[in-house]
């Protein structure tokens, strides 16, 4: 953490003394200023009655120190020069005062005053806080070579010595401030670090996410090139005397089939992890009930039923509601669709127990219209070991075939999740019911406000 040349550094360095609410920071300002008129006042008092100087200069040597004190609050290097100088200049005056004999009775306290061992200590202790611990230990030996300088070398007839004790109150006031200004650096050092581990940690999540996206879909790409390469062995027998040059590029398209096929397999075999990411999942490989091959074929729609009473005989009570005419869609939409709805009907089992869920497929004649709503959770929800990046993944995948989600939680406190995927995995051109309509919308057919109320039982609407 860096500081300026004048000795300001940032506001973190000062946690305690400068609190970053404004009207508390300059409540803080108004009572130092009100301390250093104070102190200022004493230190008046102080000059001309112990010392023996005359108004003018007890004015001059007491506000010195208050001045400096306010200046501390903003430039503490400043400050400190000041101080230590109307410190030197006030003890060499009291000097002259002080001889020839007698000598003032009783002893006054020199060369340091109670008022400049307080303001000088103050000073260094924002010195201290506000730049690097070696400026502040060069500032504390200046402030002891002085005292040194002027109590054991000029020294004077008789006084009450001050010196040590003024050095040792400035030491201590310097160690406070570094012990203050290291532990305000690790804080935020240890604020910056998190932010960045968790950064990280999102960025890595989106990867994977990417990744495990891919593999899926790779699968469905792998099914098709299969049917190519069957399609193109057959087609042959299909025609009566096929020419020479039918067969050469069927031969063709099958053969790069078959080679685009081993190449997604090899890229699928670095993919595919070994446990499947959806354990409630009754089709995932080697899910509950099924046993399935490792390569078995990816979940579509026409498995949401099958989802749904798993989720179930998990314990919740699902609602299933399929709206519109149903057409076909995209590999990767339905894909896709089902995850999402996976997904967030997971999400319901770990953070709302026991609470009733709806699940709405509707389809639209330009796409496919997701939503799953929970009401409020009749119970508290257990501390859930998973990533916490589910949404994350669903917002990806809607976001990869063109279409968009939204999560939020419900007037009722229950949570809604709204997808909406084009039909051919394609995004919607701009429009009126595009990404860009004129309203802010980004979402068709009144998706852009998700927040569904969903009625139970003891609940109004």
């Amino acid at each position: 953490m860096n500081a300026t040349a004048d000795g300001a550094g940032s506001p973190h360095t000062a946690p305690i003394l400068f609190p970053r609410h404004r009207r508390l920071r300059h409540l803080t300002y108004v009572l130092v200023s009100l301390a250093a008129l104070g102190l200022s006042l004493t230190g008046t008092d102080e000059m001309v009655s112990e010392y023996g100087l005359g108004v003018f200069q007890g004015v001059l040597a007491g506000f010195a120190q208050g001045v400096a004190l306010v200046l501390a609050l903003r430039r503490p290097v400043p400050a400190w020069a000041l101080s230590l100088a109307a410190t030197a200049v006030t003890a060499l005056a009291a000097r002259a005062a002080m001889d020839p004999i007698p000598a003032l009775i009783p002893a006054p306290r020199w060369p340091w005053s109670t008022t400049e061992v307080i303001v000088q200590a103050v000073v260094l202790l924002l010195v201290a806080l506000r730049v690097p611990t070696r400026r502040a230990l060069a500032a504390l030996a200046a402030t002891a070579v002085t005292t040194f300088v002027i109590q054991g070398l000029v020294g004077a007839w008789s006084y009450s010595s001050t010196g040590v004790a003024a050095v040792v109150v400035c030491a201590v006031a310097v160690l406070i401030g570094t012990a203050l200004r290291g532990r305000s650096e690790a804080r935020t050092q240890l604020v910056e670090q998190v932010t960045i581990t968790a950064e990280e940690r999102n960025r890595r999540t989106l990867l994977e996410e990417r990744s495990r996206i891919a593999r899926e879909l790779h699968d469905v790409v792998a099914h098709h090139m299969s049917v190519i390469s069957i399609q193109a062995q057959v087609a042959p027998l299909l025609v009566e005397n096929p020419s020479e040059e039918l067969k050469e590029n069927l031969a063709g398209i099958r053969q790069n089939a078959l080679e685009a096929l081993a190449e997604l397999r090899r890229v699928l075999g670095v993919l595919r992890s070994e446990n499947p990411e959806y354990p409630d999942d009754p089709y995932a490989p080697g899910g509950p009930g099924t046993g399935a091959a490792p390569d078995a074929p990816q979940p579509t729609l026409d498995r949401l039923d099958a989802l749904i009473e798993n989720t179930r005989a998990a314990g919740l009570d699902v609602r299933g509601d399929v709206r519109g005419e149903v057409r076909p869609l995209a590999p990767g939409v339905e894909l896709s669709a089902y995850r999402i709805v996976q997904e967030a009907l997971s999400n319901a089992l770990r953070h709302a127990p026991g609470s009733t869920v709806a699940v709405e497929v509707a389809h639209d004649p330009d796409g496919l219209r997701l939503i799953v709503t929970n009401s409020r959770p009749q119970q508290a929800a257990p501390p859930s070991p998973g990533a916490g990046h589910g949404l994350l993944g669903m917002r990806e995948r809607a976001a990869m075939l063109g279409g968009h989600l939204t999560a939020t939680r419900t007037f009722q406190g229950g949570f809604a999740v709204v997808a909406f995927l084009p039909r051919d995995g394609v995004a919607l051109p701009d429009g009126p019911d595009g990404p860009d309509s004129p309203d802010g919308s980004d979402a068709p057919d009144g998706l852009a406000a998700p927040e569904i109320i969903f009625p139970t039982g003891d609940e109004t609407p």
